[in-house]
């Protein structure tokens, strides 16, 4: 449904690969709501999905640019200002990536080249993107910045491996770079700490499926989907949402704040029954 909460704004979207994406479905909220966006990923990125058929979708453009590579960054906000005729008003970074996880090498034998490499591409990036932006005062003021983290940054799971270091240092950037960019042009930084979500990077964490299960039966309101997600991006792009910042913002649920649920005590009371029997 259009609400047009995002009348006249422009933004760009890293990340976008394919129909699970989140970074997708913002991309489509965000033209449903009357604001115009510039897609982008890392070239190896753009030959893998499907970016070019959201670019339809959006009437949109795509810019390969690779977020750790300063230039790139560079050239792709001085694209975005000939190809909006201006500034921006918002960016999502939906960019994450773990070799160990990947090569499966577990948290107790890390190779850390492996390890450096994540944390740019999934953290540093972001600092990367903003302090581009910040220099070339590329953002309008009161402008909006999203990146999208998870709760591993604040709890252990086992499995999701070196990404939880990745993710608490995206949202220390948050934090941190909020504090510079509220004071001189008003621009708000936050993070989003999504549910377990179907998409590509979370169907590479071993043992998904069982965990997105637990954490559905924990929710009180079940997980959040990826399209309500996207929903909550448009609500923190928009003008209603301009006196918060430096925040990390769960959208899970309630998850975060449930210790344990009757659905998760039914279900062990179950099995020990059936040990019992």
């Amino acid at each position: 449904m259009e609400t047009n909460l995002l009348t006249g704004k422009k933004g760009i979207i890293f990340g976008a690969l394919d129909e699970s994406s989140i970074a997708w479905k913002v991309a489509v909220n965000c033209v449903n709501n009357g604001a115009k966006v510039l897609l982008t990923n890392a070239p190896i990125a753009l030959r893998m999905g499907n970016i070019n058929d959201l670019a339809k979708i959006c009437n949109s453009k795509v810019i390969p640019a690779d977020a750790t590579c300063i230039i790139d960054i560079q050239n792709l906000f001085s694209e975005a200002e000939i190809y909006f005729g201006g500034k921006i008003d918002f960016i999502l970074h939906s960019i994450g990536m773990s070799l160990n996880v990947r090569k499966k090498r577990s948290y107790t034998d890390l190779n850390y080249d492996y390890l450096m490499k994540g944390l740019d591409v999934s953290a540093v990036s972001f600092h990367k993107v903003l302090q581009v932006a910040y220099k070339l005062d590329v953002i309008n003021d009161f402008g909006s910045v999203l990146a999208l983290t998870y709760i591993a940054a604040q709890r252990t799971f086992p499995d999701y491996n070196d990404m939880a270091e990745n993710k608490s240092y995206l949202e220390s950037i948050a934090r941190s770079f909020g504090y510079h960019y509220g004071k001189r042009n008003n621009v708000r930084i936050n993070t989003i700490s999504q549910s377990p979500t179907f998409t590509t990077a979370g169907k590479g964490v071993s043992g998904f499926d069982a965990f997105y299960d637990y954490a559905n039966k924990i929710s009180p309101l079940g997980n959040a989907s990826a399209e309500d997600c996207a929903k909550y991006c448009i609500s923190l792009f928009s003008d209603y949402s301009k006196m918060v910042t430096m925040q990390n913002l769960f959208h899970d649920g309630g998850f975060s704040n449930t210790g344990i649920s009757n659905d998760v005590i039914e279900l062990f009371g179950n099995k020990t029954d059936d040990k019992v029997n």
